[in-house]
């Protein structure tokens, strides 16, 4: 029987309710983890805790809280001890013009994608042993000139950049810190843009038209490159970012 590669081990995983942070979540239960999920909607969250198995923990919360991370946290230390993997996927998309985004549109994005996330591994590290590792979830719109996404893509910019910045800061540690960069994947982040089905559809066939294998991705394709970055396997990676796209932004 083959090893599983996270027995024993507890990956936290923010908003593990959905798309790409269940699937995540999922993939690491299967490989022997103790998974910890946290998200914004009780319903999901309710469902991603069944299917995570015996001994998951859920944690209903919102990362632009810095109150809701602080009670993952502590939840987590209480229940698990320590943080073994750390997947920052927690984030929200809105698209607009430049002239119609707004201050709202603009501090969503900022507070939830860049916040959340700086706030998320600061509070994690003091559980964090060496050995452990990080994985931010970015995007591979930060090498492409998106119309309509300027203030999303900055916020993916920023922390791509941030990633760089505390990867040096962690090496000291022994803990290692990866960004992966996914492209159009299907998740249901993309059913909360409230765009009528026609501009929906149209806006797909757009997207699919510059990815070079002529598909949107799978949750479970981005998951994949995180439990590789997240393993063992990866002992000597750190600092990378890794595009998960079709090709969409280097071909």
């Amino acid at each position: 029987m083959t090893q599983q590669r996270f027995t024993n081990k507890i990956a936290v995983v923010t908003g593990g309710n959905s798309g790409i942070g269940l699937a995540a979540a999922q993939a690491f239960a299967k490989e022997g983890a103790r998974v910890v999920v946290l998200g914004r909607d009780a319903e999901t969250l309710a469902q991603a805790k069944t299917s995570l198995g015996r001994g998951a923990i859920a944690v209903q919360g919102d990362v632009s809280r810095l109150a809701d991370i602080d009670r993952l946290i502590a939840q987590v230390s209480k229940e698990a001890g320590r943080i073994d993997v750390l997947f920052v996927n927690a984030g929200v998309a809105l698209f607009a013009p430049v002239e119609q985004s707004d201050e709202v549109l603009f501090d969503k994005q900022f507070d939830t994608n860049v916040k959340g996330a700086y706030f998320t591994i600061q509070k994690a590290l003091p559980l964090m042993p060496k050995g452990s590792s990080i994985v931010i979830n970015a995007s591979s719109v930060i090498d492409q000139g998106m119309p309509n996404s300027s203030v999303y893509t900055a916020t993916k910019a920023a922390i791509a950049s941030l990633a760089r910045s505390l990867s040096t800061e962690l090496a000291t540690r022994g803990i290692r810190l990866n960004v992966v960069n996914p492209g159009p994947i299907e998740t249901p982040i993309f059913a909360r843009l409230g765009l009528p089905q026609e501009a929906m559809q149209g806006m797909a066939k757009q997207i699919v038209g510059q990815v070079p294998f002529g598909r949107f991705g799978s949750p479970e394709e981005i998951a994949n490159v995180v439990l590789f970055l997240s393993s063992d396997e990866a002992s000597y990676v750190h600092g990378t970012s890794i595009h998960v796209d079709g090709g969409m932004a280097s071909l």
